[in-house]
């Protein structure tokens, strides 16, 4: 049986062991190739100055399905964040994706027909941080991604949650009401 998968998007945080800075905050996008995800995925190999759009792969020569495409959310200006973000970030959400086949999350069927994009967070402090943890930083990146492709494919949160929750919930990060 075949999903509508026209445009699904998740997002999820886990946030870092203490005295850490890995917090992980992916945005995922994931539909199928011909329409509206697949269109923005084709555009986003044109690469963007300090955001270079790098295939998931879980090793040289073996890239996930559904092909997808991690993308940072800031900007990355020098080597030892771009080595983080190719390496620690593009493992745990390429290992993340191919769980998500592996658990049925997402349908093996459509994996060729599917492509995912996740915009992902790197701490700028990650980089130059001596104790810089990058188990921890695989752990919440992975966790992430998997609850967000997780989410996405739900439709998580409902509808109905969110207005449930429309007083009850802040923002982490509201310092303003």
């Amino acid at each position: 049986m075949s999903l509508d998968l026209t445009f699904r998007a998740g997002e999820a945080t886990v946030f870092a062991a203490p005295g850490q800075t890995t917090d992980a905050m992916p945005e995922i996008l994931i539909g199928r190739a011909d329409g509206p995800v697949g269109h923005a995925f084709a555009n986003m190999m044109a690469q963007s100055k300090g955001h270079t759009a790098m295939f998931a792969i879980r090793a040289c020569n073996q890239m996930v399905r559904p092909a997808t495409m991690i993308v940072p959310k800031v900007t990355l200006k020098d080597m030892a964040n771009i080595d983080l973000f190719g390496g620690v970030v593009q493992s745990a959400t390429a290992d993340a994706v191919v769980d998500c086949l592996i658990e049925g999350i997402l349908p093996r069927d459509q994996a060729n027909d599917l492509c995912i994009i996740s915009l992902v967070w790197i701490d700028p402090r990650c980089a130059t941080d001596a104790n810089l943890d990058k188990k921890d930083m695989y752990r919440t990146n992975y966790e992430a991604t998997k609850l967000a492709i997780q989410r996405a494919m739900s439709n998580e949160p409902s509808v109905e949650e969110l207005i449930a929750n429309r007083h009850k919930i802040k923002h982490d990060m509201d310092d303003w009401s």
